[in-house]
């Protein structure tokens, strides 16, 4: 099965959301929520992504996470990640909760296609705060794939994750699950990055784009995924390939935020006044109008 055919079978009978008008969304890709260990590169920028949620939750965003939510390659224990990060699902669930939260399963956390672990795991969490168990997505329903579509001018966007471009991260995700699991997790420890991960590998990154990029252009759709943690959107009105970034990079968390007939890829980060408080702050780092 080729790349092609895989991105076709992802948004076969795709829920379509409205686009346009007074509708804003923010789609934030691969935050790689972890177990709070030295392994979860989600910790060092928690507090960056639960100020954007807050931010775009008073702002009347509805959420899209298009996959790698959770980093269930390298942990087994979702229980675990829900409680290191029970700040993070306590403003998930309130998105939800106004259905205003829509998200999409990636290669790391593709286990949640499974309606059987979906409902067991991602129902409720313990919140450290109330000492209890709370509701969290009962009955949500992970996506392959998103469409976006402004029924009066035609134009849409594809949102996916975009392991797809891979055989490895897709059709032979278990495999590829078990190196990582038990062979590129330990090595990560003493400095060897995973050779197979489009994230780390400048080569594999670079293919998996060209191959979203290829499936764009061939069906002229505009395709919006996460995967390779590169954050991509271009002015260029007949660009067809648009990348949020991740949650993940070293010193900020990236996103595309829909709203008003434009797209913005935006940065949160940390800076520091004058008087050597920090703070967190918004830039945005490119923009284009949308339809084009």
């Amino acid at each position: 099965m080729s790349c092609h055919h895989r991105l076709d079978k992802s948004f076969e009978n795709a829920l379509v959301l409205p686009l346009g008008g007074s509708h804003r969304y923010i789609l934030f890709s691969d935050c790689h929520r972890g177990d709070g260990t030295h392994n979860d590169n989600f910790l060092k920028n928690q507090y960056l992504y639960l100020a954007a949620l807050r931010h775009y939750y008073k702002k009347g965003y509805t959420y899209i996470e298009l996959g790698d939510g959770d980093e269930l390659w390298e942990n087994r224990n979702m229980e675990q990640i829900k409680e290191v990060h029970s700040d993070i699902f306590r403003e998930l669930s309130v998105f939800y909760r106004e259905k205003r939260l829509y998200m999409i399963y990636g290669n790391h956390d593709i286990v949640k296609k499974y309606h059987s672990f979906s409902r067991k795991k991602c129902a409720s969490y313990f919140c450290t705060t109330s000492q209890r168990h709370q509701p969290l997505f009962p009955d949500i329903q992970f996506h392959s794939g998103i469409i976006l579509r402004n029924n009066q001018t035609g134009e849409s966007l594809y949102l996916t994750h975009g392991h797809q471009s891979s055989l490895l991260n897709s059709t032979l995700w278990p495999v590829n699950r078990f190196l990582v699991r038990y062979l590129w997790k330990p090595l990560e420890q003493v400095g060897v990055l995973d050779p197979t991960s489009a994230a780390k590998n400048y080569t594999k990154k670079r293919k998996s784009e060209l191959k979203l990029n290829a499936w764009a252009e061939d069906r002229n759709h505009v395709l919006i995924t996460g995967h390779t943690h590169r954050p991509m959107l271009s002015d260029d009105a007949d660009s067809h390939y648009i990348n949020t970034g991740s949650c993940v990079h070293p010193l900020c968390v990236t996103c595309i935020e829909i709203c008003c007939g434009r797209l913005t890829l935006a940065k949160w980060y940390t800076d520091t006044r004058e008087n050597g408080n920090l703070y967190v702050d918004r830039e945005e780092l490119s923009f284009h109008n949308f339809p084009k």
